[in-house]
């Protein structure tokens, strides 16, 4: 989500009146690579980019090409293979070990589209399904489709929109993004079907020295951040200079005034046992999947006894979504620590991974279904 705000900044300060502009977007992966399908650059015509499709192996021949598709106006498919150290056709022996389709598309001023969707995805409170054709004919055309299964936009070729749509509708569930083959009157297609989930939303609840670490870097992975406290001079703007809003809010109101979604978490380090055992009561209400509670354990185990007392009864799935004491096992000791072990667990939270040291984990870094190196095909005749 970051990658999109980005690219909608850049794309608002390029100057089309000087400036030409494309855009390059991983489609499809086979064996390993930096990044996975879905990640995207915006380039322009001065060697300028924003965003990346490699760890800076592809991105020099990318420019070569996307000043090729400004010129031409016309999308394309490139495929880079890394399988080989000694390739030298990039100028760079890669060693990446992995086959690597990169689409990339022009852009131009009158493109308002493209850039209203990206707009879109930005900003998105709900999870969005899209998919682009990358080989066949409408390279570059997208059907975007809401959780709901309304059409936001769509392909000119009807047989295969209808071909796309339950694959697309699938992906909500599966969450997983891929490359399709389609057979369409006697033509094969493929697209890149990928999931747009909403951008992470953080809210601290309580100003104390220790959540400015937390908000901060929060706030450079690109989520929205949240800070709130009963107490005004905990909240003033000078703590919080990147922090998308600050709230002054009385416990009693938490439900009122914050709007939560399964893209929320939630973490309480005001201190204040009170005020967190009363805020947490309210949270458990809501749908929030990460409730991150500062403190040793004994603090919550208290609330519990306060809960049940109170005949206030919590189910497996609170159990789960409580993170008490907050964070992942690193060591941290000094707040700015404290606050990447925070912000460490809910991104696992969040991606429904372990934490765990990557030298310990079986295949690929980026989490694929077995046999996902291989396009998975269906055939429409």
């Amino acid at each position: 989500m970051k990658d999109f705000k980005a690219i909608v900044a850049a794309y608002k300060n390029v100057d089309f009146q000087q400036r030409k502009a494309a855009l390059a977007t991983v489609v499809k992966v086979r064996g390993s690579s930096y990044r996975s399908p879905g990640a995207r650059m915006l380039i322009t015509d001065d060697g300028r980019w924003v965003g990346s499709i490699s760890g800076g192996c592809l991105e020099g021949d990318a420019l070569r090409k996307a000043r090729q598709v400004m010129s031409d106006k016309k999308p394309f498919t490139v495929t880079y293979d890394t399988r080989e150290e000694s390739n030298q056709n990039l100028g760079i022996g890669l060693g990446c070990n992995g086959v690597i389709d990169v689409l990339i598309e022009p852009l131009d001023v009158n493109d308002t589209h493209t850039i209203q969707q990206f707009t879109a995805f930005a900003e998105t409170q709900t999870p969005l399904a899209l998919a682009t054709v990358f080989n066949g004919l409408g390279v570059g055309e997208k059907l975007l489709l809401t959780e709901q299964g309304v059409a936001q936009s769509n392909f000119y070729n009807e047989a295969l929109a209808a071909a796309v749509k339950p694959d697309l509708q699938k992906i909500f569930k599966s969450r997983k993004s891929q490359a399709c083959k389609y057979l369409i009157h006697g033509m094969e297609q493929e697209v890149f079907i990928e999931l747009i989930q909403p951008s992470i939303s953080v809210i601290i609840f309580g100003g104390g020295f220790d959540a400015r670490p937390v908000s901060e870097l929060a706030k450079s992975l690109g989520w929205n951040v949240h800070v709130t406290d009963e107490c005004v001079a905990h909240i003033a703007p000078i703590f919080f200079p990147t922090a998308d809003k600050l709230s002054l809010c009385q416990r009693e109101f938490v439900d009122r005034d914050f709007t939560i979604t399964p893209y929320t978490a939630c973490v309480l380090m005001s201190h204040n046992y009170e005020y967190d055992r009363d805020v947490l009561k309210k949270l458990l209400k809501t749908n929030t999947p990460y409730i991150g509670i500062l403190g040793p354990r004994k603090r919550f185990d208290k609330m519990l006894v306060e809960y049940k007392a109170a005949g206030i009864t919590l189910s497996e799935i609170d159990f789960e979504r409580i993170h008490a004491p907050i964070g992942l096992d690193i060591g941290a000791e000094a707040p700015d620590e404290i606050a990447l072990s925070i912000i460490s667990e809910i991104q696992t939270k969040f991606t429904n991974r372990t934490g765990g040291f990557l030298k310990n984990h079986n295949g690929p870094i980026h989490q694929r279904e077995p046999g996902s190196d291989q396009v998975f095909k269906q055939v429409y005749r």
